[in-house]
Formats: structure tokens, sequence, C-alpha cells
């Protein structure tokens, strides 16, 4: 290249004719072998006139960073979230297939309006705070104390639940992080297998556990509860190590199965036994039926092993409003005999200034006698819902769990892997479920099929269903 630059370019050239020679030169002659470098033009230090051409390497561009290191728990965590990993894919097929009608019974969350009765209530606390006399800021963290009674006295009436014990909140999933704040990173956690995701995920973000063992898809230091059809969805307790805390939730999301008064019974008994702490999850309560409990507090000696939390979103379609409860008796007490509420109460007024106040009037008209019975109404459109999804996968011959006492229908696979089964029905019904491998271990293999939809939504999903399966 220097010859070819010496034949171009006189040794009588200025410095100013030399750089304008070479642009020249470059501006009528394109190296392809030159194109992604930096060419820089170079004076001969030894003879004059001459020039050499040195390639470099383009500079990196880098962002800047701090040096802050990374929360290493929050690292340990696998992919995504389940729920944001689903809705990831159902966008990717609908701009895969824009004029589909995707029908979605993945993710939980309810399709039907909220009753007038309630949102009526909202809308006039809402146009209350417009005025003078309507006007409140900051309201206690623990919740209105009217709304804090009319809870205890509509679904712990008998069970010595007080008002006091009850701390509102903006919903059970919120609470279920401050809870394991409350706990700290030295505790040790069990799981029912499969269970909600959140009470795995917030525990290895509190830096409870292991690192993850992708060969037992199994975080290590948490204890998995495995609940099968072989063990009625109700782990055996004789195989299952002490420890300090046991989420529990009834009925169960994913398995819809709900435990029985004598499932509680032992786990109450085995809580007790080795000194842990339930936390209790009855967000779908209000679906049981029969003499099936709706509270772990209808069991003797509950109140001194168990927390519970509860939630408006599946009741009354709050899934964006945002409003539910935790229970923690004053008879909790820690190992030194301080009482789990004021540590709970501490983190409540940390980090919490309390539910909307406008989500809170619609929880107050919720517990009136026509709230009740629109809730009552909405919970039994969507188990209706339900048994229409399991009359659809019953006459398909596959064996079916749950729907009972749950919006949830468990559907088994065998010998199938659950996320092939979510991308196989996503694929050739245009239909978004959830694949049971995104709950625990003892997931792998069904898919849970939700029955919030509306009707029509429904009808034609199982329409699809049995298309696909016939």
């Amino acid at each position: 290249m220097s010859s070819l630059l010496h034949n171009h370019l006189t040794s009588s050239s200025s410095s100013s004719s030399l750089s304008s020679s070479t642009s020249s030169f470059f501006a009528q002659n394109s190296f392809d072998a030159v194109r992604s470098q930096i060419v820089s033009v170079v004076p001969s230090a030894k003879k004059a006139g001459f020039c050499k051409c040195v390639a470099t390497s383009p500079p990196e561009h880098t962002a800047y960073k701090t040096k802050v290191s990374r929360n290493g728990n929050i690292a340990k965590l696998q992919a995504g979230y389940l729920f944001p990993e689903i809705g990831r894919r159902k966008a990717a097929h609908m701009q895969k297939y824009p004029d589909a009608q995707v029908i979605s019974l993945g993710i939980g969350d309810t399709t039907e309006p909220i009753p007038e009765v309630i949102t009526s209530a909202m809308a006039k606390r809402a146009l209350d705070l417009s005025t003078v006399e309507g006007y409140s800021g900051y309201g206690a963290e623990q919740g209105e104390k009217e709304l804090r009674a009319r809870l205890a006295s509509t679904f712990y009436g008998n069970l010595g639940i007080e008002e006091d014990d009850i701390f509102v909140s903006d919903g059970a999933k919120s609470d279920i992080s401050r809870l394991q704040v409350l706990f700290g990173s030295n505790v040790t956690m069990a799981v029912q297998d499969p269970s909600y995701p959140a009470y795995v995920d917030s525990s290895v973000i509190m830096g409870q556990t292991g690192q993850f063992q992708k060969d037992v898809e199994k975080f290590a230091k948490i204890e998995y509860m495995k609940c099968t059809p072989e063990n009625d969805f109700f782990p055996d307790l004789s195989k299952v190590s002490r420890t300090d805390i046991i989420f529990f939730c009834s009925p169960n999301n994913p398995t819809g199965s709900a435990a029985s008064k004598e499932q509680l019974t032992q786990l109450v008994k085995f809580a007790k036994d080795n000194g842990s702490i339930i936390v209790y999850d009855s967000a779908y309560a209000m679906y049981v039926s029969g003499d099936t409990p709706k509270s772990i507090f209808e069991i003797p000696g509950a109140k001194e092993v168990a927390i519970e939390t509860a939630s408006f979103s599946k009741y009354a379609g709050f899934t964006g409003v945002r409003l539910g409860w935790t229970v923690v008796p004053k008879e909790l007490k820690f190992s030194d005999g301080f009482p789990v509420a004021k540590d709970f109460n501490r983190i409540v007024c940390t980090g919490f200034n309390g539910a909307s106040n406008i989500a809170q009037a619609g929880g107050l008209a919720c517990l009136s006698p026509e709230g009740l019975k629109a809730m009552h109404d909405v919970v039994g459109f969507y188990k209706e819902n339900t048994q229409i999804i399991v009359d659809t996968f019953t006459s398909l011959e596959f064996k079916v769990y749950g729907g009972k006492h749950a919006p949830y229908v468990w559907v088994h696979f065998p010998g199938q892997r659950s996320w092939d089964v979510f991308s196989e029905i996503l694929e050739k019904t245009h239909v978004v479920t959830t694949p049971g491998s995104g709950f625990g271990p003892a997931g792998e293999g069904f898919v849970r099929v939700s029955a919030f939809g509306h009707r029509n939504n429904v009808l034609e999903a199982c329409r699809r269903f049995k298309k696909l399966y016939k």
C-alpha cells in the first residue's frame, strides 16, 4: 500500500496537500480488505514524502458501569418469572399469527367486571376526596379500622381472630414478600411441590437458599414437599425435613386441590412438633364448598403456629385494584417469646403506607350483604367455567385433577414435558395454558388450565381442545 501512495503522492507535497491527496486517494479507491478497519496515514520518519498506512482496531464503546455488585441472590433465579415468560411467548405467538383469536386460560387473571355495588362505593370514595369533608391523606398502615373489623367478623367470626390481628394490604403476593423480609435470610423454608412460584422466588431473593440444581430442578436448602395424585396432593410429612417456615396453599395453586380438616390437623401438629411457622395462602378459600376448611384457623392450635394471607383478587375481580389482608395472631411468637405480629407491624410501617383508601372502600362494599352475594355470584360463574373445562378433558380421557374447590384444572400428559405441551396447544389451538413444571419439578407432565375467562372464550377453547385431542 505504501508504494501505491508513493506513486500517487509527490515528495514535495506539504502536510496539507498530503492530507488532501490521501483523502482523494481513498475516496477514489475502495479497499474491501480494510473496510472494517480505521486507516491512519503517518509520515515516514526516515524518508520524507513517504507515508505509512497503519490499520488499527475501532475504538470500543463501553457503557458506564458503577462499582456496585449485583445482588447474587437475584442472579440465582432461573430465567424469568413464570407468568411474564408466558406473556412473552403469547406475544410472540400473536406476532406470528396476527389474525388468530388467541384465548388466554393461562395466567390466572380474572375477566368478569367488578359488580357495580362494589365499584359504586369506590367511585363515591374517589369523588369524596375532592371535598374538604371527604378528603383523607395517609391512613393507618394496618388498614382502616372498620374494614379490619368487618374482615374479622365475616371470615373468622367464630375462630378467635380479632380486628387487630388483621393487616390490610395491596394483595397477598405483596404480603408474601413482606413476610420474607420479616423472617430474614437465616431461616429454612419448605414449599409444596408444585406451588405458586412467588414462594420459592422470594425465598431465593432473600438469600435463604443455595444455588439452583439443574439435575433435580430444585434450589438447594429448600424442602420441596412433593404433592402428586399418588398422595392425594398432600405431602407425606413423615418424609419432610424440619424447616423454620412452611408455605402451604389451600386450595392449592396450581393443582386445585384443597386439604381436608384431617390433613390440616396433621400439618398443624407437624409444625408444632418442629417449632415451625406455617404461612397459609387462602387466596381461593371462597371457592371451597362443603365442610372442607376455608381457613387454617379452623384447626385447633393453629393460632400458635400459623399466619394466613388472603385476597379480594379472585373473589371480586380485584387483580388490578389490589386489596388483600394477612392475619398474624397474637398467640404466634418467636423462639424468644417476642410476638411475630409486632415485628410484622414494624415491617408494614417501615415499607408500606397502607392500602389505597379507594380500594378499601371497595373492600367494605365487598363485605356488605349485597357485596358478598355479588362475590359469590362471580365465584359461581368461574366455577361453572371450571366444570366445562373438566368435562371437556374428561371426555377426551385425560386424567383431570382439581376443579372442585378452585378455578384451576390440572391435566396430566404422561410422558410429555410441560413446556412442549404448552407449545403444542398454543401452536395448534391458539389457546394459552400454563406449563406445570413452572410450579416445581413435581409439576412436570401436567398443564394448568385456568377457568378465568369469558364464557364464550371458554366454550371456544374447549371446542379447540376437542378438535386437537379427539
